[in-house]
């Protein structure tokens, strides 16, 4: 059965866009926003993206791909670091 509207709790989840090495997008990750935070910042949620991967690998008897690039839904981009 469907949920109402406005029942979910806010902040109980941050999204993560995924880029993996052969070019694959995954969008909309999911991971638990109690891991997120502190001086590691988002980096625990690869973490824990790669774990579902692998979890997911296992399942479909396929290989986990290996992740490219992640970044937090509308999160603003960091500015790119010129290289001279």
């Amino acid at each position: 059965m469907a949920k109402k509207p406005g029942t979910n709790p806010k902040g109980e989840f941050a999204f993560f866009d995924v880029v993996y090495e052969d070019g694959s997008q995954r969008s909309n990750r999911r991971v638990p926003a109690e891991l997120l935070g502190g001086l590691d910042k988002d980096e625990p949620a690869r973490g824990f993206i790669i774990e579902q991967d692998r979890e997911i690998a296992e399942k479909s008897g396929r290989a986990p791909l290996a992740i490219k690039s992640l970044s937090r839904v509308g999160a603003k981009p960091e500015k790119a670091m010129k290289v001279k």
